[in-house]
């Protein structure tokens, strides 16, 4: 990597953290130069825009969260061990403020905001799903999971609860926020199992 990409990819993680803070919309080349040190112009050399700057702090985000979250699920057996994997990994993103949490704040900041910033997370939220949905018919295909479900409604029943699981934890700051999730889980988990 050369000393232009690492102060760069310095810099968006800087960016990523403050969108964690302020949301999203709320990054800005002027709030990143305050935060980072360096200068407006500087910033506009890697970025160009806002808009720049934010697509590159999701597309940052969606790494991390691949790299945390369906990387590790993927290693795992096929069937409830994958699916276990991932739900702990995503427990631990969306309650640790990670990249999980970027991407349901910016939903929510963005949803009827049209433009290439709303594009990408629907993108990301979609390719999501469908991640969801092949690990239900991977485990289908092995026998571990009831085959005559949908596995959109089991990758929509799964997105529902951790993005319940993030406002109780983050909004309402409900100290069972977990326990709860974890219950809500495995009554999910064992409807699928054959």
């Amino acid at each position: 990597m050369s000393k232009g990409d690492a102060t760069r990819q310095a810099v968006i993680d800087q960016a990523v953290e403050i969108a964690g803070r302020l949301g999203v919309a709320g990054l800005t080349i002027g709030t990143l130069a305050s935060a980072s040190g360096m200068s407006k112009s500087g910033l506009y050399a890697h970025f160009r825009s806002k808009e720049a700057l934010q697509l590159a702090v999701l597309g940052s985000a969606r790494e991390n969260f691949v790299a945390q979250v369906i990387r590790p699920a993927l290693a795992a057996p096929r069937g409830e061990e994958r699916v276990r994997t991932l739900f702990e990994r995503w427990l631990v993103t969306s309650s640790s403020g990670a990249a999980g949490c970027l991407f349901v704040s910016a939903a929510t900041e963005f949803d009827d905001q049209p433009g290439p910033v709303r594009d990408l997370l629907v993108r990301d939220h979609w390719d999501l799903v469908d991640s969801l949905a092949q690990m239900y018919r991977s485990g289908a295909k092995d026998g571990t999971f009831r085959d005559d479900l949908a596995p959109e409604q089991f990758a929509h029943d799964l997105h529902g609860l951790m993005l319940a699981h993030f406002h109780a934890h983050r909004l309402l700051r409900d100290p069972a926020a977990e326990a709860h999730t974890r219950y809500a889980f495995e009554r999910l988990l064992q409807s699928l199992l054959s």
